[in-house]
Order: C-alpha cells, then sequence, then structure tokens
C-alpha cells in the first residue's frame, strides 16, 4: 500500500479545494441538464481525470485491491452517485445556498448511524449539539420562519437534499471499511460504479449544447478530479479543528456565488440555521462541552 507523500500547505490546499466545490451548484445550474445525466457526465470525466492521474502517480495498478474492498467501494459508489443526483436536484427546487446548507447536515447523520446500527455511546454534550444543528436545518430549509411563500417543490427539494446527504453518510461509514485504500482509488472505483449505474438511465440522447460541455467537464475534472485529490492530500496533515473550521468555506462560496448570480439572498432565519449548523458540527468534532462534567456522561 503506497504511503501518503509529503506536501506542503496542506491548508490552503483544503481551503482551494472548499472554494472550488463551493462553485459545483453554480456549474450545473448553467450546464441545464437533469441532474441524472449531470452525474453520469461528472462520473465520467472524473474517472477519466482519475484514471489517468492514478496511473501517473504509480497508484495503478492496485495490488491491495481485495473482493472486500472492491464491494465496499462499488456500494459505496452507489450511495455517493444517488446523493450526488439527489443534491443537484434540490438545487433545482429550492437554491444553491439553501441545498448546499441543509446538505451539511451530514456528519450528523454519521453519528446517527453510528448509534443506532453500530451501538456507538454518545455523550449530552454531542446530543445537545446534534439537536442544535437539527434546528438548524429547519430554519435553514426556509420552511418555517420565513417571508416567502413555501411551494410543494421546495419542501420535495428539501426532503431530497436531506435523502441526499443520508445516502452520502452512508458512503462515508462504507468508506471506513476500505482501511488505507488511497482515496483517489476509491473515488475512482466510485465514478466507474456512477458510470454503469446512471448509464440506463441519463438521456443520452438528448444533444447537449456546446457550452454545457464546459461545465460538465469543470463538474467532472475540476470539482470531483482535482478539488477531491486536493482534500484528501490535506486531511492527513492537518487537525480535527482546522480541517473543521476549513469545511466552512464550502458553504459560505455557494452561498455569495447564489446571491451575487442568482439573485438569491439568504434570509436572516436561515442565516441563524447555517450558523446553528456550523456550531454544531464544530461542537460535536471538537468535544466542545456545554454541560457540566458530571452531566455529560452517555
Amino acid at each position: 500500500m503506497s504511503e501518503v507523500p509529503s506536501i506542503q500547505f496542506p491548508a490552503a490546499r483544503l481551503a482551494l479545494a472548499m472554494a472550488v466545490i463551493g462553485t459545483v451548484g453554480a456549474f450545473a445550474t448553467q450546464a441545464g441538464l437533469d441532474p441524472i445525466t449531470t452525474v453520469f457526465w461528472r462520473c465520467v470525466f472524473a474517472a477519466i481525470f482519475l484514471g489517468i492521474w492514478c496511473l501517473a502517480r504509480g497508484l495503478l495498478p492496485d495490488r491491495g485491491l481485495s473482493a472486500k474492498s472492491i464491494g465496499f467501494a462499488a456500494l459505496g459508489g452507489v450511495c455517493m452517485v444517488l446523493s450526488w443526483a439527489g443534491f443537484f436536484a434540490g438545487f433545482a427546487m429550492t437554491s444553491i445556498a439553501t441545498t448546499t446548507i441543509v446538505y451539511h447536515i451530514q456528519p450528523f447523520f454519521v453519528v446517527l448511524i453510528g448509534i443506532t446500527v453500530f451501538k456507538e455511546r454518545i455523550t449530552l454534550d454531542q446530543l445537545v449539539w446534534m439537536v442544535g444543528a437539527f434546528i438548524g436545518v429547519v430554519l435553514a430549509s426556509g420552511l418555517v420562519m420565513s417571508s416567502r411563500p413555501i411551494s410543494a417543490a421546495w419542501m420535495l427539494g428539501i426532503a431530497v437534499t436531506l435523502g441526499a446527504a443520508l445516502l452520502y453518510a452512508i458512503a462515508t461509514i462504507l468508506a471506513k471499511g476500505l482501511g488505507r485504500q488511497r482515496p483517489e482509488i476509491t473515488i475512482l472505483c466510485q465514478t466507474v460504479v456512477g458510470i454503469v449505474l446512471l448509464a440506463p438511465f441519463a438521456d443520452l440522447g438528448r444533444s447537449v449544447p456546446l457550452a454545457s460541455w464546459g461545465w460538465l467537464v469543470g463538474i467532472g475534472m475540476l470539482h470531483t478530479g482535482v478539488a477531491y485529490v486536493l482534500m484528501y492530500s490535506a486531511y492527513p496533515r492537518l487537525t480535527t479543528p482546522v480541517i473543521g473550521v476549513l469545511t466552512f468555506i464550502y458553504p459560505i462560496v455557494a452561498i455569495v456565488i447564489d446571491w451575487a448570480f442568482y439573485d438569491h439572498p439568504l434570509g436572516f432565519m436561515q442565516a441563524v440555521g447555517m450558523l446553528l449548523i456550523a456550531l454544531g458540527t464544530l461542537g460535536v468534532r471538537l468535544g466542545w462541552r456545554v454541560l457540566p462534567r458530571g452531566a455529560s456522561a452517555a
């Protein structure tokens, strides 16, 4: 198994990756295709980029691949590509900013799955942060205390986004079963699975406008290839607090783009909701205490 190479400026790499991924909503919107077809082409161009990258870095062929790891990667790939499809569908039904903020509830789904499926323990402090974050989701969704009329499509978009976040959380847990497998190999496996899975459902007979190809190539190579390589090369070199803080560059960039280019300003209560999600995420990751030590036992 090849080791993670030493890199310079890991914090800058992660910050750049988060800023790049924050623009994915605009790319998906500008491509103008349905979510399934968009994700299909994302997988195609990402697989091309990652295949070339892994070959150039000597990561392929990976002799450490086993039937078990391929199975975990394939199942994770199904969850991941369906999560991407739901995420992109949320953009059209709500807004880029709203979908991105609600999607960031995914770390708490990981915790909930750990509690319910793997019987992991949770402290009362973690429970408080999680409750606060889920209140944040309610506020960020715009379904309550909002001045704008809420349509059935908007409500469906929130539900689809939450489903996408849950699928991403499942993919994250499945990735833990891959041990020390290089993340580039895992993502390559997932995108190949996505190509096979979505090909029968993608609208491949439709004539794609020339301008759309640039956005599709960007989603695949830039947001899935370059950004993921930057992320996973930086993670081993950074502390949890730094990762936790830099991760929120992603939704901030999405919010700014949605406001500046699509005239979708974030409402006050939605901003409060995002703040609660951010505080809840950091509170759980960093182990912040909100209750006296004796009251924080699981």
